[in-house]
Order: structure tokens, then sequence, then C-alpha cells
């Protein structure tokens, strides 16, 4: 077997008579590099060649970090290498071979794999070959091309079986005569005959068994046999199956008998030479191995059916890989948004160049435009879209969301182990900030790319098993891991707050009179507790200064307490009423707060439980003074803890009688807690103030504390 390394230029001397076959062509400096990846048959050296992927060599162009490429290319005759690094490299030519099988069967128009028929082992010209993938392939297609055998076997076994033979029956057991009819209660059966086909197929089978569950390969085992699994192959692969072929290879005589035992016995001792026919010349190639990787972690992490104008996007350019799962900030009752990504097929040590880091920023203002064209066209075609998408901006603040985006590269593990490892890549880069102002992360224009590694090695054996459980399994696990690794970075340059109104605070008059200095800074994702934002500020000594004065400005309108991304942050905010009032509106002794109920079967319950509501419908018009309502106090479920803006009213008939339908704004909380209040100091359809409905609130709420103690 010899190995050559995708894109390592060798000396012409050294490698010109295995590469022939390629038609390479040496530089001016008498060096030669090869841009497959595969495999294919050299006849001149009548032994089998691997081409693998550049991340087995390392920055130093050392594989395994020790061995000049040149050292390995007569791997057979390479003294140089310990037994677990030889094995490795040819179960590793294992995985790249299924790998590239795989792509070309879900690519089928490629045009970068070339392929032609792998030899099959017999009579005529011969090659000798102790390669792992030759046998497995050999195993494979005995499995197809041998049916017949097989079923000749099995219908040999079974004939004749359980049947009575009647002189037997007769001539040694007595019968009992019923109505002149003769009855024999213990006949005899037929013996069956022991076939000594039956042990070696057994085995052969069990090892396609392994073979299909462990390198994915598509294997058709329709034979009834009771197979060898789990721990009992575990010992035949340990030397017993070796061992076990030798004691009943006496048993076998014709020619397909001993080529399937010679086949069995080669797997166990893997450097059995067995003969495969090389009558013409076959090879499993792919030119731009960078694309069959990107189609790996594509499918590994990757949405197949995202909305048009996100993976190729209108300037022309296409996203490797887009996604869409839970947003940094916020953990429950949020909608998705797009996490891009951009696989990076590199030497290892390479550093992403300046172009990849511009494009990338350039996906994620193009998928920023994207969500915003969705919302300002308000066709009914694009309805679906906009219910199942979030506005990546906030009107009331004008902040945006943060866009996820990374770039994944693969990295060879270093025990040569095909474990799940997720890693920050160790370059000397792996952070990449784009903006426009500083200290603003709610910025359309603050964009960051991260870059990470995956084991190389995992992702290959998993693609190339083709297991959808695993896949999904792995999918699910690495989207998780990512979120919660960019979370940590942004926390490592960030300092995060949540912060909410204190109680009857005109807090969005603050909002607009200082608009400019928190632009980019706040920003409102949990849209399920109302008026609850984020508060994002650089950690960098040049801006304590200024973060320190606008903390100072902030706490005496809202409670600001420390929140990590993700937190749910009724965690860490007080309660409302504990704290100060603060500045009251002018109107506070006016009774301009309309009250009502919303029961636990209504429709929007749930809705004003989140403090979401939008619009509330009276069914009876209560007998008070309309004019002068400003804000609504919704008793949900007979209990409250905030009260609305009231926008705008308006009377309406339905179904012969009239109602109120009314159109909230603002949410204000008056508190953290539930209290009931419903029936025992309110009815729905009064008039109160807010100095009323403080008072009660706080009444109520002592009550509860009370009882809690």
């Amino acid at each position: 077997m010899r190995v050559i390394i995708e894109g390592y230029c060798y000396r012409a001397s050294a490698v010109r008579d295995v590469l022939h076959e390629l038609s390479t062509l040496e530089n001016v400096g008498g060096e030669i590099s090869v841009g497959y990846v595969g495999y294919y048959y050299n006849p001149q050296l009548k032994d089998c060649v691997f081409i693998l992927p550049k991340v087995l060599v390392n920055e130093e162009n050392k594989v395994f970090s020790r061995l000049d490429p040149h050292d390995i290319i007569d791997l057979d005759n390479c003294k140089l290498l310990t037994s677990e690094e030889r094995n490795f490299i040819y179960e590793f030519a294992v995985w790249i071979y299924r790998a590239i099988e795989v792509f070309n069967k879900n690519n089928p128009k490629n045009d970068i794999v070339y392929r032609r028929q792998i030899a099959e082992m017999g009579k005529g010209k011969r090659m000798l070959s102790n390669t792992f993938l030759d046998i497995l392939l050999s195993l494979l297609r005995f499995n197809k091309e041998r049916h017949s055998f097989f079923t000749t076997v099995l219908r040999n076994l079974h004939s004749g079986y359980n049947k009575i033979n009647w002189t037997r029956t007769i001539s040694r057991s007595t019968a009992w005569v019923q109505n002149d009819v003769p009855v024999y209660l213990n006949p005899v059966n037929k013996k069956r005959q022991i076939n000594t086909d039956e042990e070696l197929i057994i085995i052969y089978f069990s090892i396609l068994n392994h073979i299909s569950e462990t390198y994915g390969f598509p294997v058709d085992i329709t034979l009834g046999f009771e197979l060898i699994k789990g721990r009992k192959f575990e010992h035949y692969l340990k030397g017993y199956g070796k061992r076990r072929l030798q004691q009943i290879k006496y048993r076998y005589f014709s020619d397909i008998q001993l080529r399937l035992w010679e086949l069995c016995y080669a797997f166990f001792d893997k450097a059995h030479q067995i003969h495969i026919v090389a009558e013409q010349r076959e090879y499993l190639l792919v030119k731009n191995f960078n694309i069959v990787f990107e189609a790996i972690i594509d499918e590994l992490i990757g949405d197949k059916d995202v909305p048009r104008g996100l993976k190729d996007q209108a300037d022309g350019k296409r996203v490797d890989h887009i996604y869409s799962y839970r947003n940094l900030t916020n953990n429950e009752g949020d909608k998705p948004v797009y996490y891009i990504g951009d696989s990076k097929y590199y030497k290892l040590g390479n550093k992403v160049s300046a172009e990849s880091v511009y494009k990338q920023f350039t996906y994620a203002r193009n998928v920023i435009q994207w969500n915003l064209n969705l919302f300002l066209d308000e066709s009914k075609e694009n309805q679906t879209l906009r219910e199942a998408h979030p506005k990546y901006r906030d009107e009331q603040t004008e902040g945006y969301n943060i866009i996820p985006n990374f770039f994944i590269s693969a990295k060879m593990d270093e025990k040569l182990s095909y474990a799940d490892n997720v890693s920050t890549t160790n370059r000397e880069n792996n952070t990449f900030l784009s903006r426009h102002f500083e200290n603003r992360l709610f910025d359309r224009d603050t964009l960051l790319v991260y870059h990470y590694d995956v084991n190389f090695l995992y992702v290959i054996s998993i693609y190339a098993r083709e297991n959808k459980y695993q896949k999904a399994q792995w999918k699910a696990n690495v989207r998780k891991l990512f979120r919660e690794k960019i979370q940590d970075a942004l926390e490592e340059k960030y300092k995060f707050y949540a912060m909410t109104p204190k109680k009857g605070v005109r807090y969005e008059e603050y909002l607009r009179e200082h608009f400019q200095e928190l632009l980019g800074k706040v920003y409102a994702p949990y849209e399920q507790y109302g008026d609850i934002y984020s508060l994002a500020l650089d950690k960098g000594e040049n801006y304590q200064k200024e973060n320190n004065l606008l903390l100072k400005q902030l706490k005496d309108y809202f409670l600001v307490e420390e929140c990590k991304l993700g937190q749910d942050p009724q965690e860490v905010l007080p309660e409302v009423g504990a704290a100060s009032i603060g500045t009251l509106p002018a109107d506070f002794h006016e009774k301009n707060v309309l009250t009502c109920l919303v029961r636990k079967a209504d429709k929007n319950h749930q809705v004003f439980v989140n403090h979401a509501g939008r619009t509330y419908t009276m069914e009876h018009i209560p007998s008070v003074n309309l004019l002068g309502v400003k804000y609504l106090l919704p008793m949900v479920g007979g209990s409250i803890d905030g009260y609305y803006d009231l926008k705008r009213m308006a009377i309406a008939s339905n179904k012969g009688g009239t109602n109120l339908r009314l159109s909230l704004g603002t949410y204000h909380p008056l508190g953290t807690k539930w209290v009931q209040i419903y029936r025992t100091k309110m009815q729905p359809g009064e008039l109160i103030s807010l100095e009323k409905t403080l008072e009660m609130y706080g009444s109520a709420s002592r009550q509860v504390d009370e009882l809690d103690k």
C-alpha cells in the first residue's frame, strides 16, 4: 500500500512511479503535489495508492507530528510507524473511501468524483493487496455476486428436515388401530444432515453485519441465520475468529468455499494476502475535497429547507451553512434566529483569509436585510414567514438582535480518536469583529465571527455511516454547543444586564430623550416578559467611565441587574414593588385606570400571563366615563401584577350587540408577584386611579407575604 498526502509537495524522484497514472507535472523546483483525495490501483507497481486529506499533516508538514510524508509513501516497508499508527491509516483510508462514496450517491450530478469499478477477487491477472479496504470491498462484492451459492446452501440445509421416516417408524414402533386405521404415536423424523458450509456462512454474514454497523456500508442479509454479535464478535476480532477459521479449513474443497474462507480469514488477519483481479484500472478519486467537506458539515449541522434569499443570497453569494436555532439572549418564548456558518478545509495551522472574513460579514448583513424586507413587505404571501420569524430590529430602542456567525474547520485529534470533539480554534485569531461604532453590540453594523474546530475523524465517520439517528442527535448537540460557546465568547468581551422600569416611571420618555446614548446598547429580546430589556456594555478599560455614568442614570428609572446571556431575567431582577416609586405621572391621582377580567378559559389568557397583550375586547360596555381612560388593568385569572397604556378604543357591533375594543400599548409592571384581587377588592369595569392601584397591589402583596411566613 502506498500513501500520498493531498497538496503536499513531494520530491519528483520519490513519487514519479507512484503517481504516473495521474499525469501529474512537476514544478520548476522538481516537486510534485496532488490535488485529489481517494483510492486507485497502480498497475505498474501492482499495488493500491491512497491519497489522504491534507488535514493529516500539521503546520510543520509532519504526519503524526513527527514523520515526514516521504517516510510513509511505502507504508508496508515503513519501520518508523507504530502498530497503532499503521492500523489508523488502514482504517482512515476506509472512512475516506466511504465518505466519498456517500457524497457521490447523494450528489449524482457532481463533476468532481471520478470512479471506475473496484476489482473483485478471483483468478486471472492478480495483484497482491493487504489493505483493509480491499478486504472489505471484496467481502461486500462476494455477497452481491454469489447470492445463488447461499440460496443453494440454505435449501440443502433444510431439505427433508422434519419429515417422517415411515420405514423406521413401522419397524421400530407399535401401531394403535382405530376404526381399522393404524395410528403411530411416536413417528421417527428424518435427521437433519450436518452441512459443513453453515458455520463459515454464519461467520461471513456476521462480518458483513459488523461492516455495516461500523462503517455504514449497505449490506443485504436476507438469509435467516443467527449471527454472531456484540461481545461474542469482539472475541472473534481479538483472535478467536482467525483461530476458528484455521480449525475448520479442512472442511472446504470447492473454489467458492475456499474463496469465502480466504476472505473471512483475511478480515480477521488484516495482513493476510488475498488475490484480486486487476484486469482494468480501478479508482475512486475526488478533486476539490473541500466541496466534499462542505457537504459533510452541511449535512450534519445545516437546514436543508430555508426560505429563498438566505442560502443563495440576492447579491449572488452562497452561504455554506445556515440554520435556525434559539437566539443568544433569550431561552424561552422566543422565535429562532439564523446561524451562519462557513466550513474551512485548510491544512492544520492555516489562517482564515481576510477575504473569507469579509464575505462572512457580508452574509450576515444580507440576512439582516432579508429579515427587515420581510416585515417591510406586508404582502399576504409572506404572512407565514413573518409569523415564524422574529423581527431582528426592536422598534422602540432600534437595537438589533445578535446574528451568530462562525467558521468551522477540521482538526485531527492528537490521540487519533474518533471521539466527538468541538473546540475553539487555537489559531492566533479566532474572533473577528466589524463595527461602525464602539461599545454598541446591539447595532446592525456590529458583526462578530468566531472560529471553531471539529474532529475531522468524527465528522467523516458519522457522515459515512449514514445513520439518521446519530446524525440528528449530533446536529442537536452541536447546535446547542455552538450557541453556548458563542455566548461564552460574548461574555468575555461584554457585560450583560437585565433591566425593567420602576413602577410608575415614565421610562418611555427617558428612552426617547436619551436615544443616542442608548443606541446599540439596549435591546428588547424578552417578548414573553413585556418591558424587560437587555443592556450590553463593553468590558474594555476605555469604556468604563462612560459605562458607569450610563448605569447611574439608568438606575434612576430602571431596576438594573447583571444577567448572563440566556439567563432568565426574572431570576436576577428584584421585586419592583420593593423599589422606590421614582417619578410618577402627573395624572397619578385621577381615575383613569379601567379594570377588566381575563379568564383562564379565554384564548388570550396566556398572552396576558406573558405580559404581551396587544388588544382586549369587553363584551359589555361598562357604565363609566370612558373619555378619560388612559390605562387598562387586567385581572388575569383574578390576579394583577401590572397595567397597560391604552392607545385607542372603539365601539363595535357584534351579533346584534355592542362591545368595546381596546388597543393596548406598553406594559407597566407593579411588581414581580401575581396577587389575587378579583371580587375581594376589585370588580371588572371599574374606573380607579394609579394611586389606588398601587395601594391595593401593595396591600395584597403584603398579605401574600404574611401567608407565606
